[in-house]
């Protein structure tokens, strides 16, 4: 066999396995949709996120539902340029997922600046209404009202509410 046509074989070769393509949950979603590995990378981004509308998604590797809704997820991002997604994997973030009460996958959380979580809910690819009208309805301008407080059962600052105001009563 000619030695020529030996080195243009593994050439060939060595570029298809440099160019694998990357799993369904590695693509890309565009700027604004962020891969989330630590709590303290999660709390990192909605603290910088600041008073934008920020959606969590939470999934699974091996969910079916997550993989199937999430080119829709990623096209939904581009659209929405000024909204800030999180993908959390929930096989990565164990002990957050936990404390943040998601027990079943795909799930999503919507957080906003000051109001913190807005809303949480499952979804499915055929129920991908549900998180444009939750979009919809969250998705306003609005003004500062102050510091983020909390997120679910993760705080965000140490410093509790002042001690001198007095309970509400329903009375």
């Amino acid at each position: 066999m000619n030695p020529r046509k030996e080195s243009l074989q593994f050439k060939i070769h060595a570029t298809i396995t440099e160019t694998e393509q990357p799993k369904w949950w590695e693509k890309n979603g565009g700027p604004n949709m962020v891969d989330i590995h630590s709590t303290q990378e999660f709390l990192n981004a909605l603290s910088e996120a600041g008073d934008k509308l920020v959606i969590v998604e939470f999934y699974g590797t091996w969910c079916a539902s997550c993989r199937a809704l999430f080119p829709k997820l990623c096209k939904t991002a581009q659209e929405h340029p000024e909204i800030v997604f999180l993908k959390v994997n929930f096989d990565e973030n164990k002990p957050m997922c936990k404390n943040l009460n998601v027990k079943v996958l795909p799930y999503f959380h919507f957080y906003r600046g000051a109001d913190g979580q807005l809303e949480s809910f499952s979804c499915s690819l055929a129920k991908f209404q549900k998180i444009k009208d939750a979009i919809l309805m969250h998705n306003t301008d609005r003004c500062s009202i102050g510091p983020v407080k909390g997120v679910g059962d993760v705080n965000l600052e140490t410093a509790s509410a002042p001690k001198n105001k007095q309970a509400e009563s329903s009375t």
